[in-house]
């Protein structure tokens, strides 16, 4: 894991400075020793920190009894949240409906105010993944996202930020996860940090950066990710999203084709006409769509009978489970 030097940590503070008035919860997981975890404190947040480390865990549980209730420290791994396995959960493992009640944050509207923030750095190991499931539970409105629009606060790789907020026609770097991101979320950059500003406690002492070659990647990027107020509005719902994720997933598998050929491998047979209502050219090609096309798209074609047979098939609500 990384871990953050005293300067960044009050980097950090400065980026997540509480405004006026009450705030919500900070949830900061893999705090490690602590350091940008006393920062934060200093700056008058609450907070409640998920440490599966039991060596940091002991140091934390000291700082926790030391304070009068502004921070607690619980024995868990952010990324195993709600596992799918079945039966009890074995610590590092999480209950989300454990957690909120332990933290004492009450479940709000989808359209309500932000009702906790979450601060961590990312495991370079999967982090891709790791991006993909909280995208897919953001748009389920499952696990921490069943209490509201969580805030993401995180510590990514350029390389994943730049696929983030990459544009249409980039086709290396424009994929399924950009739209998706895009439509779900309100994307910002806080701050780029350099790589060589992070400490590890692996045994040899080095970064392990990952390599890449299209983009970018010399820093780590602090990305606030706010869930988007009015995502949900039209034909998106959060019982129907794993089909939408599984629509766009699919038009991504081969990105320079003309979308007119993948609506009649859906055998549409009025792609012509759907097109025309939406005023999107005929010869488009997949990675040339805007995030908001993908939601008119399918949006118009819930109204296709025909559509909804072919991706309500049992192989492919099967296949959105194992996306990420």
């Amino acid at each position: 894991r990384f871990i953050a030097c005293p300067q960044l940590a009050r980097t950090v503070r400065r980026c997540l400075q509480p405004g006026p008035g009450p705030q919500p919860l900070m949830l900061e997981f893999a705090p490690g020793p602590g350091i940008v975890t006393r920062s934060l404190l200093d700056a008058g947040f609450r907070v409640v920190a998920l440490e599966s480390d039991l060596d940091f865990f002991t140091d934390l549980q000291s700082l926790e009894n030391s304070l009068d209730g502004q921070f607690k420290v619980i024995h868990g791994d952010f990324f195993r949240l709600d596992p799918l396995a079945k039966g009890a959960l074995k610590p590092p493992a999480v209950s989300s409906d454990k957690l909120f009640e332990t933290m004492g944050v009450a479940a709000v509207p989808w359209r309500a105010d932000v009702p906790l923030r979450v601060f961590g750095i990312v495991p370079q190991q999967l982090e891709r993944n790791r991006l993909w499931r909280l995208l897919f539970a953001m748009y389920e409105c499952s696990s921490i996202y069943r209490y509201g629009r969580v805030e993401l606060n995180l510590f990514i790789s350029e390389k994943e930020y730049t696929v983030l907020t990459a544009k249409p026609g980039k086709s290396k770097i424009y994929q399924a996860l950009t739209v998706l991101a895009q439509l779900g979320y309100e994307i910002e950059l806080l701050h780029k940090e350099p790589w060589s500003s992070f400490a590890t406690n692996l045994k040899n002492g080095k970064l392990a950066i990952p390599k890449t070659v299209q983009v970018p990647n010399d820093h780590l990027c602090l990305v606030r990710l706010t869930p988007q107020e009015n995502l949900f509005t039209g034909g998106l719902k959060p019982s129907n999203a794993s089909i939408f994720i599984f629509m766009v997933k699919q038009s991504f598998a081969k990105p320079k084709s003309k979308l007119t050929d993948r609506l009649n491998s859906w055998s549409l047979d009025n792609s012509d006409r759907l097109l025309k209502a939406l005023e999107i050219p005929k010869k488009a090609a997949m990675c040339n769509l805007y995030p908001e096309d993908y939601k008119r798209l399918f949006e118009a074609l819930q109204n296709s009978d025909m559509f909804a047979e072919t991706l309500f098939h049992d192989e492919v609500l099967a296949s959105t489970r194992t996306m990420y």
